[in-house]
């Protein structure tokens, strides 16, 4: 299989600098021996592999772009490690990409110094908690989880849902409404307080090995040093929440990377009617509609890599990014599970798994349909929702 082209038909990592090409090479092997051979099993027995922790470490790729890494090669690394599995790359995403980040972002100087290398080196791991079970898309507006001043101390009251890496992480980046003033407020939350309780949540049909958590705060006492000075209000996450929608756009490109790999080498090896099913006009088809999609998601995520260097600071064009890729990786992993017929409701072929993983990628960090009204509010100055 290795002289046939890959998903990436026009060559988007020739794009890189040859050092960046040879860190993305070492990014590759790595998860072609330490992740994809268990991926499945993890995700079968909804486990997280602890063990892996300071394997992760030892790329050293916290926040690539804070290290001196192009836009573009940190986008491929999240692409590369979907590929691999997707809930590795979702924790990656989660740990680094919005905990780290906000350290760097916007934590004080105490702050950065007390945690911010233990959380690089994953000796602490941390989660982002904002959606709450009654509030999704509209928590900005709608956030009911709050924050009361009392002396040099926050109470903090309420409830967050869907918490990637909840049920083990050491600190998670928390957000309250202060009561006083309205505003949005950020916290870092040591996950052991008395009052924080963490539950799995159970029978999920996609991420299985992320472990997602419901949270309930009740009377949590956090100290004002662990607030974070630099966010005053919910506008100061765009930055966050900008990244971290762009790199969902990435784990949509590493769906159609995957799907493709598996659909086109089972296409090779399996036999029907006394030859390779590759033969067949309509598989070809299909395969050449994967790779188009997958081409056509690289190009756009490429392209949003160079606004990135140049400063963006556009929500809508991030909503582009990621409901567009998103909606054509759903495509592309049915018909890769189509080309594999029976075998591919079955997580042994690993199509099933990726195809069930899309549905999560479809759905966070916006679903398609609130990224798509964001563009069509950015097209015609004209919201459809408040």
């Amino acid at each position: 299989m290795s002289q046939l082209p890959t998903a990436d038909f026009l060559g988007f990592e020739s794009l890189l600098p040859a050092r960046e090409r040879e860190k993305l090479q070492d990014v590759r092997d790595f998860l072609d021996k330490e992740v994809t051979p268990s991926a499945v099993d993890w995700w079968n027995r909804a486990e997280f592999p602890h063990e892996l922790l300071p394997k992760l470490a030892d790329l050293r790729l916290s926040t690539p772009v804070q290290q001196g890494y192009s836009s573009l090669f940190s986008g491929l690394v999240i692409a590369e490690m979907t590929r691999a599995d997707t809930s590795i790359a979702t924790f990656f995403m989660v740990h680094h990409d919005l905990f780290v980040e906000a350290l760097h972002t916007f934590g004080s100087a105490e702050q950065k110094g007390r945690l911010l290398q233990d959380a690089m080196d994953l000796t602490i791991t941390g989660a982002f908690a904002l959606t709450e079970p009654l509030h999704g898309s509209d928590v900005a507006g709608g956030m009911a989880t709050t924050a009361i001043r009392d002396g040099d101390t926050w109470v903090i009251n309420g409830a967050k849902r869907w918490i990637g890496n909840g049920t083990f992480c050491d600190y998670m980046l928390l957000w309250a409404r202060d009561t006083d003033t309205g505003g949005v407020r950020g916290f870092i939350l040591d996950a052991t307080l008395p009052g924080v309780t963490r539950t799995v949540i159970a029978n999920k049909t996609a991420l299985r090995t992320v472990q997602n958590a419901d949270i309930t705060l009740t009377d949590v006492r956090v100290a004002e040093a662990d607030r974070f000075a630099g966010i005053a209000s919910f506008e100061d996450t765009r930055q966050l929440l900008l990244g971290s929608r762009i790199l969902v756009g990435w784990q949509a490109v590493g769906q159609q990377l995957a799907a493709f790999d598996v659909a086109r080498q089972y296409a090779v090896e399996r036999h029907q009617f006394g030859r390779p099913i590759a033969g067949f006009q309509l598989v070809q088809d299909q395969l050449v509609t994967m790779m188009g999609n997958t081409t056509a998601s690289l190009g756009v995520m490429a392209r949003i890599a160079q606004l990135q260097e140049q400063g963006i600071s556009d929500m809508p064009q991030a909503a582009f990014a990621k409901s567009f890729t998103t909606a054509r990786m759903r495509e592309t992993v049915a018909l890769g599970r189509g080309i594999l017929g029976g075998n591919g409701i079955v997580t042994d072929y690993r199509m099933a798994k990726i195809f069930a993983d899309a549905e999560a990628v479809y759905t966070y960090e916006g679903s398609y349909e609130i990224n798509s009204l964001i563009v069509g509010r950015a097209l015609t100055g004209i919201s459809a929702f408040t």
